[in-house]
């Protein structure tokens, strides 16, 4: 069984300061142990990606795998927060509003994260409490 099977996996900008920060902000909040994570840049999340029709050199999103769906963008954010521990569920109410009008406003944020929050040199490299949760 692969382990998008068993598990949600997010991928990520691994060198990415807001991407970081967003996975930080989900594993305190990931209360069911639903999710695993993943730099882009990385080879077992590469590998990962061979499955599915993604360029393995995209990284201007996030990228939410659950089994055989594929979420980017707004929608795999929002399809995160569902999953979260406390009120973050109720932010999925805003899957009424159109791609159209939530995939530009995080194409924009995405398309400014260096410049505003940062950039590092190598992958994040995840701390002995962190290492099972990602791939």
């Amino acid at each position: 069984m692969r382990i998008q099977d068993r598990f949600d996996i997010i991928l990520f900008d691994g060198v990415c300061n807001l991407c970081n920060s967003a996975v930080d902000f989900v594993i305190r909040r990931d209360k069911n142990d639903r999710f695993k994570f993943g730099a882009l840049q990385d080879n077992a999340t590469k590998s990962i990606l061979k499955d599915y029709k993604i360029n393995e050199g995209y990284i201007d999103s996030i990228i939410l795998l659950r089994g055989n769906e594929v979420f980017y963008k707004s929608k795999a954010a929002l399809e995160i927060t569902k999953n979260l521990g406390g009120f973050w569920p109720i932010l999925y109410v805003f899957n009424i509003v159109p791609s159209v009008i939530r995939d530009p406003i995080y194409d924009w944020i995405a398309k400014n994260r260096y410049k505003w929050f940062g950039k590092k040199q190598t992958c994040r490299i995840p701390n002995s409490m962190e290492r099972e949760k990602f791939l």
